[in-house]
């Protein structure tokens, strides 16, 4: 095995995108005969791009880990802003887990961020990823899930103004973020803001936004109070379109107010992964990005 910094080249984002989809690819992604499911080429311009941004920006935090034959078997990209460390991706081919390719990777990426005083990492529940965040000094939080289709007639309308967001916010979006988890998300929003629905609110009270994917998951919220984070939220799950079911990724027990809305808006909870932090606790009331933590 070989590991070396990716490229921000659409070679390098191809190869990163292919072993994402097939590390997290399931059985409800497969078709007959074994082939998995493509997804739609815009979303896949969509995380090419995304992965070429995390590359341009933290060039090195941006692994790849290729076979003797020179084949990439693995990937994993890090982010620092400031002095906050996260964990973006972190995938290892099917074939190729158990032979401690995730783990040269992760070491990688820890060593880019270890002069920072907070980590971020939107862990799953399998036990092995567990250990390893642990091991590498991460408490661990377990997260919730909330999905379904939303239920306007019992979800209380927001009770505030919000408005759709712009560049216009960015200022504030990264005021709130230093707020809660110690550094602002910077130049990620730039990528959010091309390619997310923004919703804000900012009153005497305080300020608060949030990301709405197409497919109907919040990708990322931050609020200075619950009152504000529910109001953001509130507004994003009435916009989900009828025939889209909402998710909300990475709920930890923080975050009741954002059970308290999806349960509200007539969602499902389950347990699904971990929060992992070293050196801070859980941002709240925020939600955090997969991508950008």
């Amino acid at each position: 095995m070989l590991l070396r910094p990716a490229q921000e080249t659409e070679e390098d984002a191809e190869a990163v995108r292919r072993i994402a989809e097939a590390s997290f690819a399931g059985p409800r992604d497969e078709r007959r005969h074994g082939v998995v499911a493509r997804y739609a080429p815009q979303v896949e311009a969509r995380r090419r791009e995304r992965i070429r941004h995390l590359t341009r920006t933290d060039p090195a935090g941006s692994w790849i880990a290729t076979d003797p034959a020179g084949r990439p078997v693995g990937a994993a990209q890090s982010l620092i802003r400031e002095g906050t460390w996260g964990l973006a991706l972190l995938v290892v081919l099917p074939e190729a887990q158990g032979k401690g390719v995730g783990t040269a990777l992760l070491e990688r990426t820890l060593h880019y961020g270890r002069a920072c005083l907070r980590g971020l990492v939107s862990s799953s529940g399998h036990p092995v990823a567990a250990r390893t965040y642990r091991k590498a000094g991460f408490d661990l939080h377990p997260a919730m899930r909330l999905h379904g289709t939303v239920d306007p007639a019992r979800l209380a309308d927001p009770d505030g103004p919000t408005v759709i967001g712009s560049a216009a916010h960015r200022d504030l979006m990264d005021s709130v973020d230093r707020r809660l988890r110690g550094g602002a998300h910077g130049v990620d929003h730039e990528y959010l803001l091309r390619h997310r629905r923004l919703y804000v609110s900012d009153d005497l009270a305080g300020s608060g936004y949030c990301y709405l994917r197409d497919d109907g998951r919040v990708e990322l919220l931050a609020a200075t109070s619950r009152r504000l984070a529910t109001r953001v939220l509130t507004a994003a799950l009435l916009s989900v379109p009828e025939n889209t079911r909402a998710r909300i990724h990475d709920v930890t027990a923080e975050q009741q107010w954002a059970l308290d809305v999806g349960l509200a808006a007539g969602l499902e909870v389950t347990t699904a992964g971990y929060v992992c932090v070293r050196g801070m606790r859980p941002p709240a009331p925020y939600i955090p990005s997969g991508g950008f933590l």
